[in-house]
């Protein structure tokens, strides 16, 4: 078990009702675009943890400064390399161009056109960029052009910080043989699973059935899901958990599915993180979540998902694997 002093929780992804607050500029975009009451719209980063030389995804999400969301439709983004702190690039120099599409968050709309602007309780998501290469370390800033119904075209900017390796486990490495609590555990209910808390008893059991580690002894693949319903900070880790709860009774006979709760005891002071998820998460004293791993038969991984995934590639990979035998 890891004691997390509560000031050094690193959370990339705040809730995203307060993302305007959480938002850092790399530059001057312009003028700052404002909406009908006022308040500028900003950018910030919504994914973490890029890395140099692997095609991955790079979330973004914009608010206006009255509290609003820009939601649905797509955006343009373009990445410029800024260089490091002792070594910054000026003017910066252009890196990869692409389009980012909206992700809704699981239950919120995803129909309408847009981009628009939406009330965080009628729509809430990020706008994602696949298979963005990044070939340099260092910080890269994005340049998001949205035409947003009602306002017009609209130009952010937001930076990111691309690292040599990936700091936390990612595809094509050997997943790390933790022991996680699972109903077979000494442990309180609300450790499991902190929905416990609320609702006096684990809410999904059947997530709570296997350890990573003995799935890796077996061979079995396992999609595994960290993240902690109740105290997450984006909001995001109860709406995920309910779709891996989902696929879990459609893809039972493809892999084991799996829920690792984040804390062992969030009330204490500082609060305790459990040790399968300091094992995975827990990175220079601090973490982002809720994250998703897929890991193969062989023991590697797969694929991974941060704070927002689309149902539909998560089933594709699933479908991809073969039956297991009973």
């Amino acid at each position: 078990m890891d004691a997390v002093p509560r000031s050094r929780l690193v959370v990339l992804l705040l809730a995203i009702t307060a993302l305007a607050a959480a938002c850092t500029s790399g530059g001057d975009p312009g003028p700052s675009p404002t909406g009908p009451t006022g308040g500028a719209l900003s950018a910030g980063m919504a994914s973490s943890d890029h890395y140099v030389g692997a095609p991955q995804r790079v979330a973004i999400g914009l608010q206006l400064g009255d509290g609003r969301l820009v939601t649905f439709g797509s955006v343009d983004v373009s990445f410029s390399y800024l260089g490091t702190a002792e070594a910054p690039v000026d003017p910066p120099e252009r890196g990869p161009a692409t389009m980012a599409v909206y992700l809704p968050t699981p239950g919120t709309a995803d129909a309408a056109s847009g981009p628009t602007l939406s009330l965080p309780s009628e729509a809430r998501g990020v706008y994602e960029a696949e298979d963005v290469t990044f070939d340099r370390a260092g910080f890269w800033q994005a340049d998001v052009t949205a035409d947003v119904g009602g306002l017009g075209v609209q130009r952010m900017r937001t930076t990111l910080e691309v690292l040599d390796d990936p700091e936390y486990p990612a595809p094509g490495e050997a997943a790390i043989a933790t022991e996680n609590l699972t109903l077979d555990s000494d442990a309180p209910p609300e450790a499991i699973d902190s929905r416990a808390a609320n609702e006096g008893e684990v809410p999904d059991p059947e997530l709570h059935e296997w350890t990573i580690a003995r799935a890796l002894q077996e061979g079995r693949p396992a999609l595994v899901v960290f993240s902690t319903p109740v105290y997450c900070v984006s909001k995001f880790c109860g709406p995920v958990t309910d779709v891996v709860q989902d696929l879990a009774t459609r893809y039972e006979d493809r892999a084991v599915f799996i829920h690792v709760e984040i804390w062992r005891d969030y009330n204490d002071d500082p609060p305790v993180m459990n040790r399968g998820a300091a094992d995975w998460l827990l990175r220079n004293g601090g973490f982002t979540e809720p994250w998703l791993f897929l890991i193969g038969a062989d023991g590697s991984i797969q694929d991974r998902w941060a704070n927002l995934w689309r149902e539909d590639e998560v089933v594709a990979a699933l479908e991809a694997l073969p039956r297991m035998k009973a």
